[in-house]
């Protein structure tokens, strides 16, 4: 059994992603059995529980215990590349958690606890198990970056016009067949990828989302892989602004011809 002592001898604060924050990784067959004594180094500011690259294959975490909730200064929580089929309620009790990793795992929902979460800022959720954006994320102020890509995801709540925040929105790879009229409330956006989906068309306000620029980024992690008609493409791939400009044309159209 790994003591407490020995465990806190491996925190590190030199990490430069992390600089002066105090970080633990847990490694290899620890992630089978997580030390007990884990939980008590309640000073940790980061979490790291991912699998190496070269032994996730066999090694990997297929739960977390409820003690986790005992981390009250956790900032950062690394949770990727595991088989996890969810979350305990206690992870809501990290109050002060900034940034969630929890990529690459088996998840299809999130606990009720997880709207608790008030201080996140940015939460990776790729490569997992979701047929529907959690409610519970609906309403974190703080959420400037969100990433669901390569899920299940059919249809977006109007509520996502809650997210206020959002910054970056990456959605691709999901079967997304349009975005609600309230989506383009979002207007603090300035990255969104919706590539590889099934839209078809855009909501007639989306221009109003001004701060995207796909003529600087690579407009094919944007919207590249949709059926898009309405607009074309070619008026999509333009920008905000072109997709104003179409809208507010195709509109004074109809009226002329009324």
């Amino acid at each position: 059994m790994t003591s407490l002592r020995q465990m806190k001898m491996r925190i590190t604060t030199d990490d430069q992603k992390f600089p002066g924050m105090k970080k633990f990784k847990v490694h290899g067959k620890e992630l089978k059995s997580l030390p007990r004594s884990l939980f008590s180094m309640l000073d940790l500011e980061v979490l790291d529980l991912s699998p190496e690259r070269e032994t996730c294959l066999f090694f990997q975490l297929t739960s977390i215990p409820k003690e986790i909730g005992q981390l009250a200064l956790l900032k950062v929580l690394i949770l990727d590349t595991n088989q996890l089929k969810s979350l305990p309620e206690e992870i809501g009790y990290l109050k002060g958690l900034e940034r969630l990793a929890l990529s690459n795992n088996l998840l299809r929902s999130l606990p009720s606890n997880f709207c608790k979460l008030r201080a996140l800022k940015s939460l990776h959720c790729s490569n997992n198990q979701f047929r529907d954006l959690p409610e519970e994320i609906l309403n974190l102020p703080d959420l400037v970056f969100l990433d669901f890509s390569n899920n299940y995801l059919m249809e977006l709540p109007a509520a996502i016009s809650n997210m206020s925040n959002l910054q970056t929105l990456l959605l691709n790879y999901n079967q997304l067949q349009e975005l609600p009229e309230s989506f383009c409330q979002l207007q603090r956006l300035e990255t969104l990828w919706l590539s590889s989906n099934n839209i078809s068309s855009l909501p007639a306000n989306f221009g109003k989302l001004s701060r995207l620029d796909w003529t600087r980024w690579c407009t094919s992690s944007a919207l590249d892989g949709n059926p898009l008609r309405n607009p074309p493409m070619h008026v999509a791939k333009q920008g905000p602004k072109a997709i104003g400009q179409y809208f507010k044309s195709k509109q004074g159209k109809n009226v002329v011809e009324r």
